[in-house]
């Protein structure tokens, strides 16, 4: 035999490492430690899949919500064109901005070139959320 081959059984073998083959730091079992996945196709430089590119497309409701109140049914059918609606809320407080139904942010309305729109001043955290 050639003194630079090698055999299986020989411990200086080198072999290709796959999953089963790495072993923990500490000498116990193996484990497999994946490489995060990766995109392919025309997209194949962008971030791991499990990043939050993979929402950029997924449609969502976002309601921005002003206020609420509570009124008998009656009252309801007989608004009319015109008529104030008041609502549990201060005028300047902030107004809460809800995607799927979730608090998710707090803001105050802004009009730009007369369209309204939301200046968020405050990311909720989940631990607020109630």
């Amino acid at each position: 035999m050639n003194p630079d081959e090698t055999t299986p059984d020989d411990p200086g073998a080198a072999r290709p490492e796959g999953p089963d083959d790495v072993a923990a730091a500490d000498g116990g079992p193996d484990v497999f430690d994946p490489d995060p996945l990766r995109a392919n196709g025309p997209d194949a430089a962008s971030p791991a899949i499990g990043s939050l590119g993979l929402l950029s497309d997924v449609d969502m409701e976002v309601t921005v919500e002003l206020g609420r109140t509570t009124m008998p049914i009656r009252e309801l059918l007989s608004l009319q064109p015109g008529m104030v609606v008041e609502i549990e809320r201060a005028a300047a407080g902030p107004i809460d901005v809800l995607v799927n139904g979730r608090l998710i942010a707090r803001g105050e309305v802004v009009v730009i070139d007369e369209e309204f729109g939301v200046r968020v001043t405050e990311i909720v955290a989940n631990r607020d959320v109630a």
